[in-house]
């Protein structure tokens, strides 16, 4: 690929609940109506934010995350990303220089701006503060030697406040302040134990944009982030091309709907460029699976949300459950392994019946109980890889497993805490981590390739 003129900008924010996303859907919505095409994504493992700029986009938003790959995997990702579109907005995770385990500034959003040399806006909140908010952001601006923050967009203030702490803010920070986001109640977002609510669930999410769209024109330059934007050098990048795995084109069959969610648009694209066909059914409303399924994909989401029309759906619990102890290759990670369960209890304690592959039950604890990078080492030969294998994953969950499984080692990145996980054999990969398929593209080769042996035994 070589050297790639993307225009690109990462919004970033002192600390989590900042107002990143409002600001980045705000900014997305703003750049459409001038014509442009905008490409938007996410530092970090995050998927509900993605589904905000998706809806704002009506296209799919990216993940990028320096502890699954590399730099290099990463510049390619995002130039593949934004190819045709005008402009890239990266939205940052937590505070700026938060990484592993939030101690460390490894995969952090300002190691995000290093590896792809993006321009970065500081998000700052300036309700109930004054003069004191020169000494938070020359904090952040002489944290790392060199922070990548380039301008200041200040949140939650109003036009005459903004116009008092601009020219403060240049004197004595030495960075420009490109104008402000007020307060306004018909903005704000919805947050939940995960983070926020999905996009799906805001009814009025369009005019919540746009009234935010309305008010970042009005109160910004736009021209200057356009500008900023811009200035940010060729991306160095290397083509990412995967040779296909088969030319059958086996069906796997991905959940999608309001209960199963949380994908990575990157792991989809890979299944297809490995010679996938995929074919997206709901387990909420749907009684059958997808005519040719060769394989199950049941992502992440909320099913405990949706607990009670899971339960309703036998059909579709029964072909689930024929087609996993029938053999079908299935990949069940998160939410789709609570799916598995015989039961599963939600937070107002009512247990309904789920799949029925995996013995016992689910229930919600109402504390987080695992969160954060983990890397996973295989026991033993499973669906992905060879005993040995290896694949650095995610986990963010409120609920436990009477049986979590053992076809796995998980190895806490920030930390010396390990502990077995997922039930992992021939055809199953059913665990609470989260996979990124770039982080190893063997898994998701072997997964396409399971498919097609059975799409064509069958």
């Amino acid at each position: 690929m070589g050297n790639i003129s993307v225009p690109r900008l990462l919004i970033a924010a002192p600390r989590s609940g900042g107002g990143k996303t409002t600001v980045v859907c705000a900014l997305l919505r703003a750049l459409q109506r001038r014509g442009l095409r905008p490409a938007a994504f996410k530092c970090g493992p995050d998927y509900i934010d993605p589904l905000f700029h998706s809806e704002v986009l009506g296209a799919p938003s990216g993940n990028l995350d320096l502890y699954f790959t590399p730099e290099e995997t990463v510049r390619a990702l995002l130039a593949r990303g934004a190819a045709g579109c005008d402009l890239a907005v990266l939205e940052g995770v937590m505070g700026y220089y938060d990484g592993l385990g939030g101690m460390d500034a490894r995969a952090s959003a300002w190691h995000l701006a290093q590896a792809t040399e993006t321009p970065a806006v500081l998000v700052v909140d300036a309700g109930g503060v004054a003069l004191s908010i020169c000494a938070e952001i020359e904090g952040f601006l002489r944290f790392q030697p060199d922070s990548r923050l380039r301008a200041v967009l200040l949140n939650r203030c109003s036009p005459a406040l903004g116009a008092m702490l601009r020219p403060l803010i240049e004197a004595r920070c030495g960075v420009p302040v490109l104008g402000c986001l007020p307060e306004d109640p018909g903005i704000a977002l919805q947050s939940r134990h995960l983070g926020l609510v999905t996009a799906a669930e805001v009814s009025d999410l369009r005019a919540r944009i746009d009234r935010a769209a309305d008010l970042l024109a009005a109160n910004a330059d736009l021209d200057r982030l356009c500008a900023l934007a811009g200035s940010a050098p060729p991306l160095c990048a290397d083509a990412l091309e995967q040779a296909p795995e088969t030319a059958a084109a086996p069906v796997i069959a991905v959940a999608r709907d309001r209960a199963f969610c949380f994908y990575y648009r990157e792991n989809l694209a890979l299944l297809e460029e490995l010679g996938a066909r995929l074919a997206f059914f709901s387990p909420l409303a749907d009684r059958a699976l997808p005519e040719g399924t060769a394989a199950l994909y049941l992502g992440g989401g909320y099913p405990e949300l949706h607990a009670a029309a899971l339960a309703d759906n036998a059909p579709m619990r029964a072909a689930v459950r024929a087609a996993v102890t029938g053999g079908m290759p299935a990949f069940c990670e998160c939410g789709g392994f609570l799916y598995l369960h015989a039961s599963l209890t939600d937070p107002e304690g009512r247990t309904f019946p789920m799949a029925g592959v995996l013995p016992g039950g689910c229930r919600w604890t109402g504390a987080l109980r695992r969160f954060g990078y983990v890397e996973l080492t295989a026991a033993r030969d499973n669906l992905f890889c060879a005993a040995g294998g290896r694949i650095r994953a995610h986990e963010f969950h409120y609920y436990e497993s009477d049986d979590c499984g053992d076809g796995f080692t998980a190895q806490r990145a920030a930390g010396p805490q390990s502990w077995p996980c997922v039930h992992a054999d021939g055809s199953l990969y059913a665990g609470f981590p989260h996979l990124y398929f770039y982080a190893n593209p063997a898994f998701a080769r072997a997964f396409v390739g399971a498919a097609a042996r059975y799409g064509a035994g069958r």
